[in-house]
């Protein structure tokens, strides 16, 4: 049930590429040039997905990059039109910050973790990248940012469960 959701949800991705770089393999007759693209891919109802690709042209490093994106989507859960509440998290050497912020706000982000956050459906939001700038690692920091959001009402049952099982 969940997964024809997810397919169902496919058909009206939008897709944002956040890097393109190239990249050089040293042979015995030169250099092999190749393309890296990091793309985000959302349904902007709180699906995410992120993906690296690689290929000898941009275009095809492009497509692959989002097809691995889709394949590794996650749910966020949302509270309206902001993330539920704050959170930071850490990837590598980036370290980002996520606030809630009140309607209106809009998105107030850097580069890469803007990409994320707007193909995920997340309206108002206040953003800080830590540390390390570098785009890969900023947006994975930024999934798993978004992967530990939690809901309240569920965090509030869990603890009621616990207690009742205490007491």
């Amino acid at each position: 049930m969940v997964r024809q959701e997810v397919v169902e949800a496919k058909e009206e991705l939008s897709e944002r590429v956040i890097s393109v770089t190239r990249v050089a393999k040293v042979v015995k007759g030169g250099k092999h040039l190749r393309f890296r693209a990091l793309v985000a891919v959302g349904d902007e109802s709180g699906h995410v997905g992120i993906g690296i690709g690689k290929a000898n042209e941009v275009a095809q490093a492009i497509q692959k990059a989002g097809s691995v994106a889709r394949k590794g989507m996650i749910a966020i859960p949302l509270a309206g039109t902001t993330v539920p509440h704050e959170i930071r998290a850490r990837f590598g050497a980036a370290d980002v910050l996520l606030k809630p912020a009140r309607p209106g706000s809009g998105v107030i982000a850097g580069g890469s973790m803007r990409a994320v956050v707007e193909v995920a459906g997340v309206k108002d939001v206040l953003a800080k990248s830590l540390g390390s700038s570098n785009p890969t690692n900023v947006v994975k920091a930024t999934m798993v940012a978004l992967s530990r959001l939690r809901e309240p009402d569920k965090v509030l049952a869990e603890r009621k469960a616990g207690s009742a099982a205490k007491g």
